[in-house]
């Protein structure tokens, strides 16, 4: 896919991007065979591939799921200017 150097310029003006016109016929060539490489790769047929929910097969290790710290909720709670029934009271910010 080839793409117009127009829209290039346009695309550098959505993303605030300064591109010199010495410049734009290499972004253009780039942008186009990038695009053409995207194409490329949604050409092939994936239904019959598994997906992967990590690129090795190795399990995945996970801790126990065990309490590790006292409940200090009280005493945090303490430096707090407005608490009530164990939760922060805080101002409304939101109409």
């Amino acid at each position: 896919m080839s793409l117009k150097p127009e829209a290039i310029e346009k695309l550098c003006d959505l993303a605030r991007l300064e591109v010199g016109a010495d410049e734009l016929d290499d972004v253009v060539d780039k942008l186009s065979r990038i695009v053409g490489f995207v194409d490329q790769l949604q050409s092939v047929d994936t239904s019959a591939v598994e997906p992967m929910a990590h690129p090795l097969s190795q399990p995945q290790r996970l801790r126990a799921d065990v309490v590790t710290e006292a409940d200090q909720h009280e005493r945090f709670q303490a430096n707090a200017q407005h608490v009530m029934d164990g939760l922060y009271l805080v101002p409304k910010v939101i109409e």
